[in-house]
């Protein structure tokens, strides 16, 4: 089956119209992607104003647009969707999302419209056995997701989806849960959480915006050792290490999404960071990247 046939059956009726049994919606989702294996990512995505700004962060994203294997689709975990349950955006066109106040009319006058994936959201429903996921209609796509793609992907021609946090969970089942959404890597599709691993609102020094107070300085650093030595279940606990990392992770939804991240990783896959920087004393910027080793 053709993936632009797949779609057209799946625009005009349900998958129990069509007859579709799991096992032919499985080869369907097989088809969909190409062949590379996609690179996972998070993101620290910052001030919503990285979406139009042109800054070392924003370059970079913009960079990775250009240099990595274009994807099938998109699926973000970002830290401004937070639910009762795990939901997964079903929507053909998702609605782009001003999550704020308080900014240049510019930023709101932005419009990210890109497609949303009906079938990939079904595939990830059917294939998740952790949890029930359950398919949202109305959320879109919030700033954590398309201030950075607004610059890694400009022309909005990727289908992007949200997948959401479920904020009755404890740390761990986030870790575990992104293992059973390893497939799509191999399906084209590109999953990026998108948060921060140092957020403090409470503690920003604006007189203060290139530089990080000493304790978010020291949780960062601890977080990309745990990350380095492949710690992850230590990260789970994050919480527990101290008040550097008390007072850098306050609330969880910001670093969930790294979470996510490394859950997806596999033994084949090489670690790098990127905008590695600390911004107004509270902020971490501090993102990363596992590509498959060529």
């Amino acid at each position: 089956m053709k993936r632009n046939h797949f779609l057209k059956l799946l625009a005009f009726a349900p998958l129990s119209a069509v007859g579709m049994k799991l096992t032919e919606f499985h080869k369907a989702g097989s088809e969909m992607g190409n062949s590379v294996r996609m690179p996972i990512l998070f993101v620290g995505h910052g001030s919503p104003m990285n979406a139009i700004e042109q800054n070392e962060f924003s370059a970079y994203w913009s960079k990775l647009g250009k240099e990595l294997p274009k994807p099938s689709a998109i699926v973000c975990i970002s830290a401004h969707w937070e639910t009762r349950g795990t939901f997964i955006t079903a929507m053909q066109k998702p609605k782009t999302i001003y999550d704020f106040a308080g900014f240049p009319q510019a930023l709101f006058d932005v419009q990210y419209p890109a497609l949303g994936s009906p079938e990939i959201a079904a595939l990830a429903i059917e294939s998740i056995s952790k949890t029930a996921i359950l398919k949202d209609h109305e959320w879109g796509l919030d700033h954590g997701c398309w201030s950075v793609l607004n610059q890694m992907y400009p022309d909005a021609d990727i289908s992007v989806l949200q997948l959401s946090l479920d904020y009755t969970k404890p740390m761990s089942y986030h870790l575990e849960l992104a293992k059973e959404l390893s497939f799509l890597r191999d399906k084209g599709v590109l999953i990026m959480g998108s948060g921060n691993m140092v957020h403090n609102l409470g503690k920003l020094n604006w007189s203060n915006p290139n530089s990080g107070f000493d304790w978010a300085i020291e949780a960062n650093e601890g977080m990309k050792e745990m990350i380095n030595t492949g710690n992850f279940a230590e990260l789970t606990e994050i919480r527990s290490k101290g008040q550097a990392y008390q007072l850098s992770v306050p609330t969880p939804e910001h670093y969930l999404p790294l979470l996510y991240t490394l859950g997806l990783k596999n033994r084949e896959d090489e670690l790098s960071f990127f905008n590695d920087k600390l911004q107004m004393g509270s902020i971490s910027m501090t993102s990363l990247m596992f590509n498959k080793i060529v």
